[in-house]
Formats: structure tokens, C-alpha cells, sequence
């Protein structure tokens, strides 16, 4: 377990990170957290006192990255941009396991199950799971799932479902 303290920042024009909260995880203590790695990894760990695991470091080029600080994680550690946060992080090894009902949808739809195990990376797939995995009522769940089967028998990413579904340009 690696750990230090960073301050919160925030994202002014950045394009897609526009607005973004993050803490910046420099280029050596990304080194220590998984040796080698140039592309983006999950950590678990504690912010100050809150637990966290499954988090995505992005890479932001010379080695260094970005830990997103989504609302719900400011809300929980109850601080924002400009404040220092106390971090205990560890790579998060962890395996996503794909939803048996998302499964069960697939088999009725080769073209996306083809697409969502043999294209997709795995942290694209994971975008899917999680966002399938975080509805809160039944009938979210099921829609969720539909609109995944739907976008990825077309061949699309998560971003891009999401974009359509909000009636934006897919790309």
C-alpha cells in the first residue's frame, strides 16, 4: 500500500475532462502502484477515510495520471478543489464479473456478444457491467441492459451508446 498526500484539482478546458475532479498520481508513485504499465489500471485503497476499489487511474502522458474524484467520492470524503487529500492506494486486481442476466441477453444476440468479448477491451467492458450493475431499480436494470445488447450489436462503445441515448453525435 503506497501512501502520500496530493491536492484536489479541477479540469478548466480539457476537452472530454472538461470540469473534471481529480488528483494528480505522479509518475513515480504510478511506477510503484504497477511497474510498466503506460495505459489506464485500477486501484483500491482509502481517501482519507474512504474506502474505494475498482477506481481507474487515466493516463495523462510523461507517466503520470489522473484519479477522477466522481461526486459520489466527494461527497463521501466531504472535500473539493484546492484541498489536500490523504491517499492509500494498491493496484486493484480484481476481476469484473460480467451480469448473468447481461449474459443471458447476449446469447440471444450473437453479433453483440461477439462485439463485447472478443472487440472490446476489457475496461470497455467494464464500463457496460458497471453501469448495468449501478441501476438501482429493476426496471433501470433492464432498460440499461437493453440499450447495452442494442448498442453494442452496432458495433459502439459505451461513450458512444451514452451520446446517442443523450441525442448527441456519436463521435
Amino acid at each position: 500500500m503506497i501512501r502520500f498526500n496530493a491536492i484536489i484539482e479541477k479540469f478548466a478546458k480539457q476537452g472530454e475532462k472538461t470540469g473534471w475532479t481529480y488528483v494528480l498520481i505522479p509518475a513515480a508513485i504510478a511506477e510503484k502502484l504497477n511497474p510498466g504499465k503506460k495505459t489506464s489500471f485500477r486501484v483500491k485503497g482509502k481517501l482519507d477515510e474512504h474506502s474505494i476499489e475498482g477506481i481507474a487511474l487515466m493516463p495523462m502522458g510523461e507517466g503520470d495520471y489522473i484519479l477522477p474524484l466522481k461526486a459520489d467520492i466527494r461527497k463521501a470524503i466531504h472535500k473539493k478543489q484546492g484541498n489536500t487529500l490523504s491517499l492509500q492506494l494498491e493496484l486493484d486486481s480484481a476481476k469484473i464479473s460480467v451480469p448473468e442476466d447481461l449474459v443471458i441477453c447476449l446469447e440471444d444476440e450473437p453479433k453483440a456478444k461477439a462485439f463485447f468479448y472478443d472487440k472490446l477491451p476489457g475496461s470497455h467492458r467494464n464500463y457496460f457491467i458497471k453501469w448495468i450493475d449501478s441501476a438501482k431499480t429493476e426496471a433501470t436494470r433492464s432498460k440499461r441492459i437493453a440499450m447495452a445488447v442494442n448498442a453494442l450489436s452496432k458495433g459502439w462503445h459505451y461513450g458512444q451508446m451514452i451520446r446517442a441515448s443523450q441525442g448527441k453525435p456519436l463521435e
